[in-house]
């Protein structure tokens, strides 16, 4: 391999190098150094919501990883979701699924079980989670809300054979990774 040619310096009001080269390194997000609010508002503004991942914690009480939305309430007229731990790519693809059916007109059951949503026809469904009993999971949503009220909803996943975290068949394992937060309708 030969040697590496210095790169060109940038324009920044033309975004072009030197050589008139369009500059390949411009990044998505033109300010990194933005305020984690004024991202989630970007996000919102470009495609309608933002899902807001929080990391496990293992002190002083383990409590799992969990993805939650902001803006399904103003943009789909529908109550905020959360899904408790996936991890956040996955619960982000799932959020967006749901989003897809909202901008479609969809009503998705809540308090029942329902199946079409999941590959393999996997049985889920969508539970009434009280925010204020929650005692601050979203804080996030709780800023750009400025501390008004908002509906949330959880999704409840199967396990890989279709059980539910309630039936006596569910993955073990997985039983402390879905706390089940919401309630039935």
């Amino acid at each position: 391999m030969g040697a590496r040619r210095p790169r060109e310096p940038i324009d920044r009001r033309s975004g072009r190098d030197d050589r008139g080269a369009p500059d390949v390194t411009d990044d998505v997000f033109p300010d990194r150094n933005m305020d984690h609010l004024d991202k989630i508002r970007w996000i919102i503004e470009e495609q309608g919501w933002a899902a807001e991942p929080v990391p496990a914690v293992e002190e002083p009480e383990p409590q799992p990883s969990y993805t939650y939305t902001i803006g399904f309430e103003p943009t789909f007229g529908s109550p905020e979701v959360v899904i408790i731990g996936l991890r956040p790519v996955a619960a982000r693809g799932l959020l967006g699924i749901i989003a897809d059916q909202h901008r479609a007109g969809v009503s998705l059951p809540v308090g029942q079980l329902f199946s079409g949503l999941l590959d393999g026809d996997l049985r889920c469904c969508l539970l009434d989670v009280d925010p204020v009993e929650c005692g601050g999971m979203f804080p996030s949503l709780d800023l750009i809300n400025e501390g008004g009220e908002y509906r949330m909803q959880q999704f409840v996943w199967p396990d890989r054979r279709g059980w539910l975290p309630w039936e006596e068949h569910y993955e073990e394992r997985l039983r402390l990774a879905q706390p089940i937060i919401g309630t039935w309708s």
